[in-house]
């Protein structure tokens, strides 16, 4: 609501009370609360102190603005409208409150009222006024504001040039805010955070990086950074995985006793998690004095993210026990760890759960979700369906994850109605034409990829280059596929030799059909040798002493076939190696790679519901999820069922412990004879003789990891009545 004047606001008679005055003053200065204001005004006004008194009226709607209570605006707006002729500090207090408050709009319209009165704004007015702007988002406003400012001569304020350039980065406007850093004279503190932070927190992180050097290698001494600092450096070492340096700005923050703080506290949280090191992530979080729920959701997000789903809903539930209410954000890492560990049933209940007992109205976002995690379990029609039924009318970021599910599935028909409506959404959007371009190539149609290709050069629509980023030292070294600028290209490309005859004394056979190009077998093995991610990998073996973690940050995701040979020069070279791409984390060690997942459709005429198909590897159990644990009538019409694995073998059973077992005729059995039917003919290795004759089943396990890399599979393997179909 914005404060009306004009003829009706007259002057009121001044106080003839000056002890009364003082003290409401007095009272005001200390007031915290709104109800608490208004005794404290009526008391004036029974006192005979009115608004017409400037005083009053200036520490009034001062201390109206400066409450923590909700919205006191509407209050401040009456009394300002009651003030005869109000001083451009009452101006400036109303542009302050309303630009600090959440409907930043009326400050503007206050400061075209000072205009009319012709009270001229001073160098505190701009200030406020760019923080409304920066909050609205509203380029148009906060250049006039600019220009305003220069015409007026408070350009050159440090002040206004702090907010500006605070104004310019929220806008996305980079270019201006740096161009404007190097014309100030003088950069205090507040200057270096604001461009830093800027570019630190909208995906700008090695320029961030490199402003906060030349800030504490300053020609006049440097300056010493603060705890704002800190956390928008944190954020760029999140963005680029630079654990070291992040390592080194915790030590920094530890010494000045700045890591208790607790939004401190989460971004080292966030910062660790993002980095692949969640135990680091814990230690954070369970050495902090305060945890809100942000320190919650970080660990919970970061959980998700690193592929420990059961520990992220864990965590969840002990948040639950502390009476802490989940934010929205916090329900999106909830269904996000749902969604990358393949539980179905279980996000689906935290999905219900939100409104029910949280009152959280779902968004977009979670609705990204539940689609993601049909998407992921194979569930593709129910995932049509499910956004066919959405309350909200789905963007192209919905449509876009079914089009990747369709992709991973090969499920043509449902792909090219999912591009034509992200043809009407969002048209000549990169990704979109990959993605299909990936189905057309997964199911064969080299015709219509070349075409869409032919169409995406045509259109000028340029596919993003992947790239992956690996830190030695201080610095981070950066590869893109087949690159050979780098000053140790030639000992790389030997270790990537060394590598790949080593991968093939260990029985590895590159999956080409991650390679989705019409070219021959030779060609698309030499193509997924020189991934980017491996040429990072092969870059941390040669700089790195034996044994020394490498951490990898891809750009795009990680194909099935990097995913596998990462575990196998996990096991050769003995390293623990996490990957990040887009959308998670790989942890891979000599062991085992931590809590992957995947899914195999099965289809099998099922004799009862209860049924159970045992499909493991040595030293593996499996449990297929009966037609009633779906929770899905037309997946169980189609008998197709889906199946969830925790592993414990070594990365060489990848290749060499896969058979297909036969079905127990008694499901409560708990433990039984198994036999071998058949091995993939197309992993090309000798039959393996079975280890352990006796495996487990566990019926009342609900939560199972699983694999998303696994030895290629045929399309179709058959016995008798059995039929399994890979998917990745």
């Amino acid at each position: 609501m914005q404060p009306e004047r004009g003829p009706s606001a007259v002057a009121q008679p001044t106080s003839s009370n000056p002890a009364a005055l003082r003290r409401c003053i007095e009272l005001l200065q200390t007031c915290k609360s709104l109800p608490r204001l208004k005794q404290i005004h009526a008391h004036a006004v029974r006192h005979g102190v009115t608004l017409g008194h400037h005083v009053l009226a200036k520490h009034l709607v001062f201390a109206l603005v400066s409450l923590p209570a909700a919205d006191p605006m509407p209050y401040a707006s009456s009394v300002f409208a009651q003030v005869p002729a109000p001083g451009v500090f009452s101006y400036n207090t109303m542009i302050r409150g309303y630009a600090e408050s959440c409907h930043p709009r009326p400050a503007l319209d206050v400061h075209r009222l000072m205009l009319a009165a012709d009270v001229p704004p001073d160098s505190h007015t701009y200030p406020f006024l760019l923080k409304a702007c920066a909050k609205l988002l509203s380029l148009r406003d906060g250049e006039r504001v600019h220009c305003r400012s220069v015409k007026d001569g408070h350009d050159a304020c440090i002040f206004v040039q702090n907010t500006l350039l605070h104004f310019y980065a929220a806008c996305g406007l980079f270019e201006s805010a740096h161009k404007l850093f190097e014309r100030m004279s003088h950069r205090n503190l507040i200057s270096w955070n604001s461009v830093i932070n800027g570019f630190a927190i909208n995906g700008r992180p090695n320029e961030a990086l490199t402003l906060f050097r030349e800030m504490v290698a300053d020609e006049d001494g440097g300056i010493e950074p603060d705890g704002f600092t800190m956390v928008s450096l944190l954020c760029a070492c999140a963005e680029l995985g630079a654990l070291a340096l992040g390592r080194r700005s915790h030590v920094y923050l530890a010494k000045r006793g700045l890591d208790r703080n607790p939004h401190v506290g989460n971004a080292l949280i966030d910062f660790y998690a993002k980095c692949g090191s969640i135990e680091e992530a814990y230690k954070v979080f369970d050495k902090m004095d305060e945890r809100t729920v942000v320190s919650w959701t970080c660990l919970i997000v970061g959980l998700a993210m690193n592929g420990f789903g059961e520990e992220s809903l864990d965590l969840f539930h002990a948040m639950e026990r502390e009476r802490l209410v989940p934010t929205e954000i916090t329900l999106v890492g909830v269904l996000y760890a749902c969604s990358h560990c393949g539980l179905v049933d279980d996000g689906f209940r935290y999905f219900n759960r939100m409104t029910r007992e949280y009152g959280i109205v779902p968004k977009m976002e979670h609705y990204g979700c539940m689609v993601d995690l049909l998407g992921r379990a194979g569930l593709v029609e129910e995932a049509h369906s499910y956004i066919m039924n959405m309350p909200l009318e789905p963007n192209a970021v919905i449509w876009r994850t079914l089009l990747g599910a369709c992709a991973m599935h090969k499920r043509l028909a449902i792909g090219e109605a999912v591009w034509a409506r992200l043809v009407e959404l969002d048209p000549g959007h990169s990704g979109d034409y990959v993605l299909l371009s990936n189905l057309y190539a997964a199911v064969g149609q080299w015709g219509i990829v070349h075409k869409l290709r032919r169409s995406m050069l045509k259109g000028g629509v340029k596919k993003m280059p992947g790239h992956s980023l690996v830190e030695l030292g201080n610095r981070m070294h950066e590869f893109v596929m087949g690159d050979r600028s780098h000053p140790q290209s030639q000992q790389i490309y030997e270790m990537l030799e060394e590598i790949a005859t080593r991968l093939r004394l260990e029985g590895y056979m590159p999956r080409t059909t991650n390679v989705l190009a019409d070219i021959e077998e030779e060609e698309k093995e030499t193509a997924l040798n020189y991934h980017s991610e491996r040429l990072a990998i092969a870059f941390a073996l040669l700089n790195t002493a034996p044994g020394t973690p490498i951490r990898i940050v891809k750009n795009l995701r990680v194909c099935a076939d990097c995913h596998l040979v990462t575990k196998l020069i996990s096991k050769i070279y003995d390293r623990q190696i996490v990957v990040r791409d887009r959308s998670r984390f790989h942890h891979v060690t000599v062991v085992f790679s931590q809590q992957d997942y995947t899914a195999f459709r099965i289809k099998i005429p099922l004799c009862n519901s209860d049924e159970r198909i045992l499909v493991g590897r040595s030293k593996l159990t499996v449990m297929l999820k009966s037609k009633s644990q779906i929770g899905c009538n037309e997946a169980a019409n189609r008998q197709e069922l889906m199946l969830y694995h925790r592993k414990t073998f070594h990365p060489e059973h990848f290749l060499q412990h896969f058979m297909v077992l036969n079905s127990l005729s008694q499901p409560s059995t708990k433990s039984a004879s198994i036999a071998m039917l058949a091995t993939p003919p197309s992993l090309h290795l000798p039959v393996f003789v079975l280890i352990h004759p006796m495996a487990t089943i566990n019926p009342s396990s609900k939560r199972l990891a699983s694999t998303r890399s696994r030895p290629e599979m045929p399309q179709a393997l058959a016995h008798g009545s059995l039929e399994i179909l890979y998917q990745s």
